[in-house]
């Protein structure tokens, strides 16, 4: 089998499926500060769609979005590799010039 292009190997817990250890552990620690009252409104592979006009341009999947001190969080758990795809950085800046709105990267 082909390996994967970031070397990441993919977590099933519970039947949900995480892209990696990484995005797994994370979502562990999202949990934990939502119980304790720090983060609510905690939602997983929240999508976002990117329209102009009536016309479809795209759609992006983040990790996962929040409320925290009253704002609204957007976060994607990534690599240092990760963080340099161009069709992540070009969904990246989509995400700040249509919902004002900077990806938390972790």
């Amino acid at each position: 089998m082909k390996p994967r292009k970031y070397r990441n190997e993919p977590v099933i817990v519970h039947g949900v499926r995480y892209a990696s250890r990484k995005e797994f552990r994370r979502h562990g620690d999202l949990k934990l500060l939502e119980r304790a009252g720090q983060i609510s409104d905690l939602k997983f592979q929240p999508k976002f769609k990117f329209e102009l006009n009536g016309i479809k341009i795209c759609e992006y999947w983040a990790d996962y979005s929040y409320i925290e001190s009253g704002a609204n969080v957007v976060e994607d758990v990534k690599s240092p590799s990760t963080r340099k795809d161009k069709v992540y950085v070009l969904k990246k800046k989509l995400m700040k010039a249509f919902f004002n709105i900077d990806i938390r990267e972790v």
